[in-house]
C-alpha cells in the first residue's frame, strides 16, 4: 500500500506538469481550432530560458520562471502574428506543416546553443520528508502548488475579467463575437500568449524534476495531445483530469512493469480512448 501511494504522489507531480502542457493546446485548440503541434517545444525552449536566467545570471528559480513565462507569452504571440495567421484560411494541413517547420528549427537551435547533453534546472528546493514511509520531496509539492496556483490564475483571468468573456464568447462562436464588437484577432494573441506562458512553466518544472534536452519538445506535446484527447477536446476541467490520470498511469506503469514502457502509456490512453470514447472524459459528443 506505501508503495502505490508513493507511485501516485509521484505521479501527481508530473500529472502536473503534463496539465499545464495540455491546457495549453486545449485553450489553442477549443478557442482558435489551431492544433499546435509546435506547443511542446516552446515549452522546452521556455525550460532552457530559465536555466539561462539561473545559470548565467543568478535569478532565484520563481523570478526565472516568471521571466521566462513573460518571454513564452511574447513568443507565443510572435507565432501567432507571423506563422499562423497568414495561414488561418487555408487547409489545417498547413497549419500542421508549420508546426513542423517550428518544431525543427527550434529544435535545431537548442541543440546548437545547449549541446546534445542533459541539463537541469537548479532549484533550491532540495529538501526530503518521509511521512509513514512515503517519500515526499519538496520540490514535488512545489511543483504540485506552482500547477494549482496557476490554474487558479488563469480561471480567474478567463471567468473574472473582460478580456476572459472575449475569450469565452470567441470559443462559443466567433462570427457572432466579432459582431458583438470582439477583436477577434486580438483574442488571438492573447490565447497564443496564455498557452505559451503555461507550456514554459512546464518545460521549466520539467527541467528542475528531471531534465532537459534536446527532442524532448516532441514528447512533451505527445504527453500534451494525450491529455486533450483524454479530456476532451476543448475542455479545461478535462485537461486538469486527464493530465493527473496520465501522470499516475505513467508512474505506475514505471513502479509495477518496468519505466521503459512508461512512454507507451500516452500513446495508449489515446488509441483506448479514441475507439471507445472519442469525445473524452468531460468533452461534448
Amino acid at each position: 500500500m506505501i508503495e502505490l501511494v508513493q507511485q501516485i504522489f509521484n505521479g501527481l507531480a508530473i500529472g502536473a506538469v503534463y496539465t499545464l502542457i495540455g491546457i495549453g493546446l486545449t485553450i489553442v485548440f477549443g478557442i482558435l481550432g489551431i492544433a499546435h503541434f509546435a506547443h511542446g517545444v516552446v515549452a522546452m525552449s521556455g525550460g532552457y530560458v530559465a536555466f539561462i536566467l539561473i545559470e548565467k545570471f543568478g535569478i532565484p528559480f520563481f523570478p526565472a520562471v516568471f521571466l521566462s513565462m513573460l518571454a513564452g507569452a511574447v513568443f507565443g504571440i510572435l507565432i501567432e502574428r507571423i506563422a499562423y495567421r497568414p495561414a488561418q484560411n487555408a487547409p489545417p494541413i498547413n497549419a500542421f506543416i508549420i508546426a513542423l517547420g517550428l518544431t525543427m528549427m527550434l529544435d535545431g537551435l537548442n541543440l546548437l546553443t545547449f549541446g546534445p547533453d542533459q541539463i537541469v534546472v537548479r532549484t533550491p528546493y532540495t529538501h526530503v520528508y518521509n511521512f509513514l514511509g512515503i517519500v515526499v520531496t519538496e520540490l514535488r509539492i512545489v511543483v504540485l502548488s506552482c500547477t494549482a496556483v496557476l490554474l487558479l490564475l488563469m480561471w480567474l483571468f478567463v471567468t473574472r475579467t473582460k478580456t476572459g468573456r472575449a475569450i469565452r464568447a470567441v470559443a462559443q462562436n466567433r462570427g457572432a463575437a466579432t459582431l458583438m464588437g470582439v477583436n477577434a484577432n486580438a483574442v488571438a494573441y492573447v490565447v497564443f500568449g496564455l498557452s505559451s506562458a503555461l507550456g514554459v512553466a512546464g518545460g521549466a518544472l520539467v527541467g528542475a524534476m528531471l531534465a532537459l534536452a534536446p527532442g524532448l519538445g516532441e514528447s512533451l506535446v505527445i504527453k500534451g495531445f494525450a491529455v486533450l484527447i483524454l479530456g476532451g477536446l476543448g475542455s479545461i476541467p478535462g485537461a486538469i483530469l486527464g493530465g493527473l490520470i496520465l501522470g499516475v498511469s505513467e508512474s505506475l506503469a514505471a513502479g509495477y512493469i518496468s519505466s521503459s514502457y512508461k512512454d507507451v502509456i500516452a500513446f495508449a490512453v489515446m488509441i483506448i480512448v479514441l475507439l471507445f470514447r472519442p469525445e473524452g472524459l468531460m468533452g461534448k459528443k
